[in-house]
């Protein structure tokens, strides 16, 4: 190859420069990309790369937003209540304290509790922190483990098992018993509160067993005392309860409630 053609080629790869300046940084080299263009300022490019990246990240963190929200919507927790986190509860006594480290373990080990299906009982006078401490477990099952939680009253629980008794209903008794046994955990208030009849607690028991089938746990929350809580729920969903481990964890400090716990 003679030199000059060499040297042609060398020039065709070698891209075309020409000196600019931009407003905002100053000098710089801009390169000829194909006919009357050219390249302009690399750290106003830069910005514009590092400005999409930051709109996209805030387009994430809002869809993960609206996302979370909807979630929090479909686990069944009242407005009222989506700001109990674990870390807001006020724990002063013994007692709390106790109640406390018992959430925050449960709640942290959560993927060792659903290996096991281990529940729990939460009871104690109104207002002594129960809610709170239940749904904060919630809230941190499902940010951080990315696991399901539904909170529901038992009378509402009975009462949509009930409703799919009607002719009219889309949905049968089974598929109302499966939306209360499929969440990782289930969060069953007010349990007992009106005692029931004998139908409706045969009704919890075939969600308690069915849940206790596919070790998927359970947390209690009720004013009764102990022994009225397990004359409620009977003998074979207390086996069940001491079977996986379960415990009862009693709230039975003055209520606060009106306090923000």
């Amino acid at each position: 190859m003679s030199q000059d053609l060499q040297t042609m080629l060398e020039a065709m790869r070698k891209p075309e420069t020409r000196p600019a300046s931009c407003d905002k940084h100053g000098p710089f080299e801009s390169r000829k990309l194909f006919g009357a263009a050219w390249s302009r300022c690399s750290k106003c490019a830069e910005e514009v790369q590092a400005e999409e990246r930051r709109k996209q990240a805030e387009q994430m963190a809002e869809n993960n937003r609206r996302a979370w929200e909807a979630k929090i919507g479909r686990a069944g927790i009242p407005e009222r209540f989506r700001d109990r986190e674990l870390s807001a509860y006020v724990a002063t006594t013994e007692g709390q304290q106790r109640a406390l480290k018992f959430a925050q373990t449960y709640a942290d080990r959560f993927e060792d509790v659903i290996e096991t299906g281990k529940s729990a009982l939460f009871i104690g006078k109104p207002g002594t922190g129960k809610t709170h401490l239940a749904i904060g477990i919630a809230l941190h099952v499902m940010r951080e483990h990315k696991r399901s939680a539904l909170f529901v009253t038992v009378m509402r629980a009975i009462r949509g098992i009930k409703d799919t008794w009607r002719k009219d209903s889309e949905l049968s008794e089974a598929d109302a018993v499966e939306g209360l046994v499929f969440p990782d955990l289930l969060i069953l208030d007010e349990v007992g509160i009106q005692f029931g009849s004998d139908a409706e607690k045969l009704l919890l028991f075939d969600v308690l067993n069915e849940r206790y089938e596919r070790r998927k746990p359970t947390l209690m929350l009720s004013n009764l005392t102990a022994q009225e809580v397990a004359a409620y729920l009977g003998e074979r969903v207390m086996d069940r309860l001491r079977e996986d481990g379960g415990q009862a964890i009693v709230f039975d400090w003055q209520s606060h409630r009106g306090a923000k716990q």
